[in-house]
């Protein structure tokens, strides 16, 4: 089997509340360049469009964006709804709020509670659609309660404009509060094979008890976050690579999925090739003697 006839169900499925799927899905923030953060040279605009439309054919039924996902010269929203609209039935388009950029692309203060139906009108503006089917409340700063934010979005939810919650960049304590206010299909947090962090293991964890999805941030990137996949590899992706016949960003993608049946992937690319490959890596399955020689290496890390 090569590459190319690898789909995205070959690493299984989940459930966004009641929109099933597939665990590997695509990240849309490196379209626009490298990660929306004036890094990088947006990709060609019809290679972008083109690799939207491969994933789709892929079986990726699960696209991760947002409205400040721009630079200069590229919107992701836009691209999705230049490639996709109509939009295929099964597809889940996630996006999130919470963070502001200007026109100029420079950050701004966070949006207030009152702010975020704005933020949601833009997105279903920009994308094209009468309602989102979920929405990340993206937690920034030092922001200790999301309690009036989530709430704001969960009137939203209940005003047919959002479909399902989710929120990122959290501890435990945020999470409990969301609950509180909502039900919460998706937890979006930094979590990477070379990025280990007890915060984010509880994190897996509670999220794995509650049935809720984790979203791993940057799990191919690692250290490289908003700039791009890591040029570096501890020696043991390298080896378990190797051993493979695989690339190290597919070792760290099928590490992640490894994780737990509720861990979703959303590697993104503006690369066809690495596209497929990504895909693919959903049927990498490591055995347990390589899984625990990742995990001690990433105990050394931290």
């Amino acid at each position: 089997m090569t590459s190319e006839t690898i789909t995205a169900d070959t690493a299984g499925t989940w459930n966004l509340g009641d929109l099933h799927v597939n665990r590997v899905g695509f990240g849309a923030m490196r379209l626009t360049g490298s990660a929306a953060f004036h890094l990088g040279t947006p990709s060609d605009r019809e290679r972008s469009i083109a690799v939207l439309r491969k994933a789709v054919e892929l079986g990726v039924n699960h696209i991760d964006t947002a409205a400040f996902y721009f630079s200069s010269l590229r919107s992701a929203n836009e691209l999705i709804n230049s490639a996709l609209a109509p939009y295929p039935e099964d597809l889940v388009i996630v996006t999130k709020v919470g963070p502001h950029r200007d026109q100029q692309g420079e950050w701004g203060t966070p949006a207030r509670p009152d702010q975020l139906r704005g933020q949601v009108e833009e997105n279903l503006r920009q994308l094209g659609r009468d309602h989102l089917d979920v929405v990340n409340l993206r937690r920034t700063g030092r922001q200790e309660s999301v309690a009036e934010h989530f709430g704001a979005l969960a009137e939203l939810r209940e005003a047919g404009l959002i479909r399902h919650l989710g929120i990122s960049g959290v501890g435990p304590h945020q999470l409990a509060e969301a609950l509180e206010i909502a039900p919460v299909v998706c937890v979006q947090n930094r979590y990477a094979v070379d990025r280990p962090g007890p915060v984010g293991d509880e994190m897996l964890r509670i999220c794995g008890e509650r049935g809720i999805a984790f979203v791993p941030l940057y799990a191919v990137a690692g250290d490289g976050g908003p700039r791009g996949a890591t040029q570096h590899h501890d020696d043991v992706v390298l080896t378990v690579a190797r051993e493979h016949g695989a690339s190290p960003a597919q070792v760290r993608i099928a590490w992640t999925l490894h994780q737990g049946p509720h861990v979703l992937a959303i590697p993104g690319t503006g690369n066809p090739g690495h596209l497929v490959e990504n895909v693919a890596a959903g049927a990498l399955r490591l055995s347990e003697d390589e899984v625990a020689r990742l995990n001690g290496a990433r105990t050394q890390a931290g």
